[in-house]
């Protein structure tokens, strides 16, 4: 019988081999279809992280979500969907000369 050896991985590597977690919610809206949504509403990718990161950040800091949420919801998904239904908008401001 041979023996495989398991590979020697350093203690500041993550390894990213998890299983995928099961939605507790059947029909829920993954992350990743959220971001895809998203995405059409806020093209430019840079922008629509920061969009998300700052209401994330309101979320956090109390603010109340503009949307019915369910317990499963993060920030993230609360904020993206808001995007999504139109409850956040981009303005375009123009920079002084």
């Amino acid at each position: 019988m041979s023996e495989k050896a398991l590979p020697i991985i350093p203690e500041n590597v993550v390894s990213f081999d998890q299983a995928r977690p099961n939605s507790q919610l059947p029909g829920s809206t993954m992350k990743s279809d959220l971001v895809e949504q998203a995405s059409e509403i806020v093209t430019d990718p840079l922008v629509l992280i920061n969009l998300v990161s700052q209401r994330v950040r309101q979320l956090n800091s109390g603010r109340s979500p503009l949307i019915p949420t369910r317990p499963s919801m993060g920030a993230a998904d609360i904020a993206l969907t808001e995007i999504i239904e139109g409850k956040i908008k981009l303005i375009h401001r123009e920079l002084p000369a």
